[in-house]
């Protein structure tokens, strides 16, 4: 595997963004170009802006070393952007002098599935971008974008420099395996052209192999949703008795089901709590004949923040797979911001982030290392504050901006 800079990562002395003395030199603001992957700006909105895309883009709202920011959704089809003054009027874009919203459209629904459809499809795309940043006055903007498609097929002539920020493998992704091919070209293409590409862990730099300037950019948590007393537990949670096991996340083939099952069985007095969207309710079908599972639907941001808080250990109970072995867990880093030890599955991406993780070869072996867990308790306040701070996500964005201006 190939090295690569981490969230560690600062600039030297001789880089023009450090002083003599090694420290950070704020440089002249610069105009951006954001652009979501799948998801919409009112999407974001939805979900709370938690997800890594949504909290890129906070930042970049907010940043002093952006001067203007267009931000874009994904193509759309024409008849629902014509649609979203309604459909979206629980959600407001902060629009203003400085900050401006694109709503591409087009006639078809779905991206094309060939190379070369996929191809004219983002170089249109790419012309609406063009189109919308003359119209904001953007000068020399760089492009930021978590779309691979954009990142790899748009020419992006007209922008100074293209950053392409990878918070999964999509590659290995199955949900999009019709699009692996049109994937594979464009990390090529990411690679060929020399683009910058910040990721969430070295095996998805690696996968794309780029040539550009290139960054570990784990994720991250936001201080202000974690500080002050702990919260008490929602009614639904602190109705479960102790000790409760956590898992946050989509529940869907990521989740190792059998392994969960066998950590029921062998540790009956344990209350496991899966604790998020089910897409398919047949792939967890099973797990609800054990008392000791409990399988709960997504809650808002204050709810989850205030459940983990109140956890005894959380798990991340993944299957092996290409594309779980390529994640950053979110999760991870939000469990070790509530205080609580967490049990996972060995991948690279989540060794070294904390002592506090126990790290075993299978979810069928959490059974054995539930007591470990329990045994070490919740963290010092010290200590849980420390890891909020040196992994907030404003930390993690600073560095994606020196990157894009390298």
């Amino acid at each position: 595997m190939t090295d690569h800079a981490d969230a560690s990562f600062a600039l030297s002395e001789d880089d023009p963004g450090t002083d003599a003395a090694g420290r950070r030199r704020r440089p002249e603001p610069t105009d951006f170009v954001f652009t979501f992957s799948y998801e919409t700006y009112s999407d974001a909105v939805r979900r709370g802006m938690m997800r890594p895309p949504d909290r890129i883009l906070s930042s970049l709202m907010r940043s002093p070393e952006v001067r203007r920011l267009l931000v874009a959704d994904p193509f759309r089809w024409l008849p629902r952007v014509a649609a979203s003054p309604v459909l979206d009027r629980d959600v407001r874009f902060p629009a203003d002098e400085r900050v401006a919203y694109h709503r591409p459209a087009r006639l078809r629904r779905e991206d094309p599935v060939a190379v070369s459809g996929v191809e004219a499809e983002y170089s249109r795309y790419d012309r609406s971008l063009e189109r919308a940043a003359d119209r904001l006055g953007l000068v020399a903007p760089h492009v930021l974008t978590t779309n691979p498609l954009v990142a790899g097929f748009a020419p992006f002539e007209w922008a100074s420099g293209v950053t392409f920020f990878a918070r999964d493998d999509w590659l290995s992704s199955p949900a999009r395996q019709a699009y692996w091919p049109a994937y594979r070209e464009a990390y090529r293409r990411i690679s060929a052209t020399g683009r910058s590409v910040a990721a969430v862990s070295a095996e998805i730099i690696d996968r794309i192999a780029p040539t550009g300037p290139a960054m570990v950019v784990p994720n991250g948590v936001e201080p202000d949703e974690w500080l002050g007393l702990l919260p008490a537990a929602p009614a639904w949670f602190a109705e479960i008795p102790g000790p409760r096991a956590v898992y946050v996340g989509t529940l869907d083939s990521r989740l190792d089901v059998p392994g969960i099952a066998d950590l029921a069985t062998r540790r009956p007095e344990l209350q496991v709590v899966l604790l998020g969207p089910c897409p398919d309710p047949a792939y967890v079908a099973d797990l609800r004949r054990f008392p000791n599972v409990h399988v709960h639907a997504s809650v808002a941001r204050a709810e989850l923040v205030a459940t983990l808080r109140n956890a005894e250990v959380c798990l991340l109970a993944h299957r092996r797979t290409p594309l779980t072995e390529a994640m950053s867990p979110l999760k991870v880093y939000e469990y070790l911001a509530a205080g609580v030890p967490v049990v996972s599955i060995d991948l690279p991406p989540v060794r070294d982030i904390d002592d506090r993780v126990l790290l075993v070869d299978r979810v069928a072996d959490f059974a054995d290392a539930v007591d470990v867990a329990l045994g070490l308790g919740r963290a010092p306040e010290e200590l849980r504050l420390e890891f909020i701070e040196a992994n907030s996500w404003s930390a993690r964005h600073e560095l994606m901006l020196d990157l894009a201006r390298s």
